[in-house]
């Protein structure tokens, strides 16, 4: 007798939350039937806030991933919720990418105090994110500004901003090191430096429920009682896979109704998209520490790939560009990744 309740494992910050509730949704949508339970796991990422997100540590891969397909496999949970860029590249033996929902806004935007925006932003302000690839960026196109890591979810990361309203910039001048990610531990409630402005996803803001407004690249909104300024980056690309909610499952799940209902909310439009970018992470060795931007489109005439990515192989290298259009993901993929790296990893 096929089983009607089933159990959808998430993080427990608010914007998993919020993306497995848009999951339930679709899933009830195509199943009216399907009884659905939601249930918190807590990742070593979650428990472990003094982990470094931009460099390898040695918990390996899979610090926002990894617990949840444990409990997968365990047979806790019938199906996991993930923000498919946190996924590792390689899919556990026993599980599978079940469906990836239509993809979202994929840019990248910075959030500033002012509402200059990031073009105005002075010379020696601070800058946080955990992102190699977005420090080469900024490197690129600001090399006068300070970039530190930081860590939280979105409205920790919003407040820690916010401090900045009442808190001196030391001017550090020409500082030869201005580059350099400073330990997790400068954004803390000490820390005599105060953040001028903050790399977040677009999509995370909005699927927060943020009316961001923005009209030709800028826009502003609330946040608790403040108000906050947007801008949207041009020119960057986002990570592999950014703006795209991924459910995972056991390989062998024989739930017939389940398994139905996640072919059906499956978009394919966005999974052949966002296995291109996965698989050019994977041939040029695959992490969240690699400075690699990569985005694909479909034309909608001829149904063909276009792969355009940026990569800088280690700090403060030069930057490279590829693209490729072609029929399959593997095709724009392995041809990208040539023009990017020296060496491909074994696939």
């Amino acid at each position: 007798m096929n089983r009607s309740s089933f159990i959808l494992g998430t993080r427990g910050s608010a914007l998993a939350r919020v993306q497995t509730t848009l999951v339930g949704e679709a899933l009830r949508a195509v199943a009216p039937q399907l009884v659905l339970e939601e249930k918190i796991i807590t990742t070593t990422g979650d428990a472990k806030q003094g982990l470094a997100l931009h460099e390898p540590v040695a918990e390996g891969s899979g610090l926002f991933t990894r617990q949840l397909e444990e409990a997968l496999l365990a047979g806790e949970i019938d199906a996991a919720v993930h923000s498919l860029k946190d996924l590792p590249v390689v899919t556990p033996p026993g599980l599978k990418l079940a469906a990836i929902l239509p993809r979202a806004n994929v840019a990248d935007v910075v959030i500033t105090l002012e509402k200059e925006g990031w073009n105005k932003l002075a010379s020696g302000s601070i800058v946080g994110t955990s992102s190699p690839r977005r420090l080469e960026w900024v490197r690129s196109q600001r090399p006068d500004l300070v970039v530190k890591p930081i860590r939280g979810n979105v409205p920790t990361r919003l407040r820690k901003l916010q401090r900045g309203q009442s808190q001196k910039l030391q001017n550090l001048g020409s500082d030869p090191k201005i580059h350099r990610l400073a330990p997790d531990s400068a954004i803390s409630g000490t820390d005599p430096f105060a953040l001028n402005a903050l790399f977040l996803a677009r999509a995370g803001l909005e699927r927060l429920g943020f009316d961001l407004k923005i009209v030709n690249g800028c826009g502003k909104f609330l946040f608790e009682g403040g108000e906050l300024f947007v801008t949207e980056l041009k020119g960057l690309f986002p990570a592999p896979g950014q703006g795209a909610i991924a459910i995972e499952a056991r390989a062998e799940h024989h739930d017939s109704e389940f398994e139905k209902a996640l072919k059906k909310i499956h978009h394919e439009e966005t999974a052949r998209c966002v296995t291109a970018e996965r698989l050019l992470l994977r041939y040029l060795g695959g992490g969240c520490h690699m400075a690699l931007g990569a985005l694909a489109t479909i034309d909608p005439a001829t149904q063909q790939l276009h792969l355009r990515a940026t990569y800088v192989p280690f700090p403060s290298a030069k930057l490279r560009e590829g693209e490729a259009t072609g029929t399959t993901p593997e095709e724009v993929a392995l041809r990208v990744a040539t023009q990017l790296g020296e060496k491909l990893a074994v696939v």
